[in-house]
């Protein structure tokens, strides 16, 4: 073969530069299901495209992460984009694991913690708001099929609304205002109430919740900025031993949601969220001294990245 005609073999074969960000057909699915892009969300079906960080956009991006993947029970007030007056309730969870439900007043629940997911949940929890504002009162929505590229809760809601998160011990707000003529909420209620581990969120800082599961207590802080720096943040203060909530706790590592960073501090048992408020105060002002800080990482600050990095999991 010529080199005229190994050279021309060699373009036509080359494979097409790509976007940033974008997912080559034979890479792992970002989604972590372990399959080929080509064959989870990457399928040519129209199906929603994958999108990692589903929710960025909002104000309360970090609390509705929170609200979807580890808050039991919990809710919040959502302001639509459209006058009108509808009242939407953006829900941890509904009654056997509905998208979203139309009570007898006409006020809309959404569930944040649901079975379906097409790559794009914004998208996903838009659609069932766009069902359910459709709906008459006393519906409940179900998705037979995973939604189409269309509206996503950025399109529907006033993304410069903060959420004003309510944390429930329980499901019993299900309830409130519903006759269960066949005890099947009941059944769910209980269920749900079983496994809700008391959960609340912090008021000195922004999308932090603390839990008990009895013989362990834990807090969970879901963080805006990007991994890599926080990363290089939070080595800084490991370091320096200065990465503690209080005697005894201990940074044990993070885990990704939706495209952010969830660091996860264990605690003693009996500490409560109220004992947190203070030492979380003072650990946000020592991340954000450290997130400026632009210096290169010394050499144990290095390893105390290393140890974070190799501690992460990612849920979505």
């Amino acid at each position: 073969m010529s080199k005229r005609a190994r050279v021309k073999s060699a373009t036509s074969t080359a494979t097409p530069a790509r976007a940033a960000g974008e997912v080559g057909p034979r890479e792992p699915c970002p989604c972590g299901s372990g399959r080929r892009y080509k064959a989870c969300h990457g399928r040519a079906d129209g199906r929603v495209p994958f999108v990692v960080r589903t929710f960025g956009g909002l104000a309360s991006e970090c609390d509705i992460i929170a609200l979807r993947e580890f808050v039991p029970a919990a809710t919040s007030p959502l302001t639509l984009q459209a006058a009108g007056d509808r009242t939407v309730l953006l829900c941890t969870l509904l009654p056997g694991a509905l998208p979203a439900m139309v009570r007898e007043d006409g006020t809309v629940w959404v569930g944040a913690q649901v079975q379906h997911d097409s790559g794009d949940v914004s998208r996903d929890l838009g659609h069932a708001l766009e069902l359910a504002l459709a709906a008459e009162p006393g519906s409940s929505i179900g998705m037979a099929e995973l939604p189409a590229a269309g509206p996503r809760l950025q399109d529907l809601l006033d993304v410069s609304v903060p959420l004003d998160v309510t944390v429930h011990e329980g499901f019993d707000f299900w309830v409130a205002d519903v006759e269960d003529e066949t005890g099947q909420v009941a059944a769910s209620l209980e269920q749900a109430n079983a496994a809700a581990a008391p959960t609340k969120r912090l008021a000195s800082v922004e999308a932090a919740y603390w839990t008990s599961t009895g013989s362990k207590e834990h807090l969970r802080w879901v963080m805006p900025q990007p991994e890599e720096r926080l990363l290089d943040a939070l080595a800084r203060l490991h370091a320096d031993g200065a990465d503690e909530l209080g005697v005894d706790s201990r940074l044990v590592g993070s885990f990704r949601a939706h495209g952010l960073l969830v660091p996860v501090w264990d605690l003693p048992v009996g500490t409560s969220a109220e004992a947190l408020e203070a030492p979380a105060a003072d650990f946000a002002q020592r991340l954000a001294s450290a997130l400026d800080d632009t210096s290169p990482l010394s050499a144990d600050q290095r390893a105390a990245r290393a140890g974070l990095a190799n501690r992460q999991l990612t849920i979505r």
